[in-house]
């Protein structure tokens, strides 16, 4: 740290405005939308199919927007990133219509299709929020700011797969379609409504096209200490592709069905909500790097208790997953955000998501094509070693100077 004179920001006073909590209700909007289907896809598949790989796979269809992600970045990098939200949820609504025609396992082609634009609008959220959040808010507040968004995404991952998983189970599919094509909607007409000053790129200022493509991907890898942390993530969450595949396979081994997922989890996002609370103090006290180093740690330890066919160690196991990765993103993503120009925001946060994401797709791939063959316990006992690994070598990285 560096003493200045610069007068301290009040960081609770910039996230009580009019327009960050106008902001924070149209990001709940969207993630409930994300949350209450994003589990039960995979469920419906594997109960259509009878098949926990195609179940699985689901997971991976989840992860191939990622390609298009440079794309959306360059977009988000030259339009008004608000507009560009405003469609999107638009496009939210309209994508969601078809699911209403499934019926039996000859139209499982109709999710995996949907199941792919609809994950579309994450990457969209993504190349554009982070953006908004660095023209609305200093760089001291964005900590807590992501801190408060990841609270949000938790909460929802703690009671929407509950209400998910009982209105699948109890009446059909339709209820959760609807609800989230309500909630779409009125995200698109809250970001419609918005109104905040926004950084972008003008066509006429940028330079070569694939130059300008690239940018993100460079400064993610060459910006300090943000490169050593995105190749430590790179490895952390691929392998984790690993554990996706065998999701099912894990359920099956504990005497649980398929349609339990979402309550299994939540204790996973218990612990999450706890750690996203508890995730700005963790930065404070022993920075950005050091949080995400030792949360991959934990991590790879979390996975463990996952090997014996025990519900006990079973719940444990995703508690520890849960208090690990929050904290992990919160800190990677402030990083991320404080280390890159506002011009440079839906660039760089499109590119660590498709530098993080698709390899993960491609083992959860693999992982599905090996698990009718290999013991689901070798690929978590795999995915554990590789993720505590990449944890210990992260500790390694230097942080950047007079930052927390």
């Amino acid at each position: 740290m560096t003493t200045t004179d610069t007068p301290a920001v009040d960081v609770k006073a910039h996230l009580r405005t009019p327009l960050f909590r106008t902001l924070t209700l149209g990001w709940f909007l969207t993630n409930f939308a994300d949350s209450v289907l994003v589990l039960i896809f995979a469920v419906w598949v594997a109960d259509l199919t009878g098949s926990p790989a195609l179940g699985g796979a689901t997971f991976a269809a989840l992860g191939i927007p990622a390609l298009a992600s440079p794309l959306l970045g360059h977009l988000a990098d030259r339009l008004s990133r608000r507009r560009m939200l405003t469609v999107t949820y638009a496009f939210g609504v309209v994508t969601l219509v078809p699911l209403y025609l499934v019926h039996d396992a000859g139209d499982i082609w109709i999710i995996y299709t949907v199941t792919v634009l609809y994950s579309t609008v994450a990457y969209v959220t993504a190349a554009c929020q982070s953006g908004i959040l660095k023209d609305l808010l200093p760089d001291e507040a964005l900590g807590r700011a992501n801190a408060r968004f990841q609270t949000i995404d938790q909460v929802c991952r703690l009671t929407l797969p509950f209400l998910g998983a009982a209105v699948y189970a109890w009446a059909d599919m339709t209820p959760l379609i609807t609800a989230s094509i309500v909630a779409f909607a009125g995200a698109a007409v809250i970001f419609g409504r918005l109104r905040l000053h926004e950084t972008h790129l003008s066509a006429l200022r940028e330079g070569k096209r694939l130059s300008g493509a690239t940018a993100g991907f460079r400064h993610l890898f060459t910006a300090r200490p943000l490169g050593g942390l995105t190749r430590a993530m790179l490895v952390a969450v691929a392998i984790t592709g690993l554990l996706n595949a065998a999701v099912f396979a894990i359920l099956d081994g504990l005497g649980i069905p398929a349609v339990m997922l979402g309550p299994v989890t939540v204790f996973q996002s218990l612990a999450g909500v706890a750690a996203a609370l508890l995730a700005p103090r963790l930065m404070d006290r022993f920075g950005r790097v050091r949080v995400v180093a030792g949360g991959i740690t934990l991590l790879g330890v979390g996975m463990i208790p996952l090997i014996f066919p025990f519900v006990p160690t079973a719940m444990l196991a995703m508690g520890l997953v849960g208090f690990a990765v929050t904290p992990v993103v919160i800190a990677f993503v402030t990083e991320r955000q404080v280390a890159t120009p506002p011009e440079l925001q839906g660039r760089t946060s499109t590119a660590s998501h498709l530098v993080l994401n698709f390899p993960q797709v491609v083992l959860t791939l693999v992982g599905a094509a090996v698990l009718p063959f290999v013991d689901y316990r070798l690929l978590i006992a795999l995915t554990a070693v590789i993720c505590v690994l990449a944890g210990f070598t992260s500790f390694r990285i230097r942080p950047a100077a007079a930052t927390q």
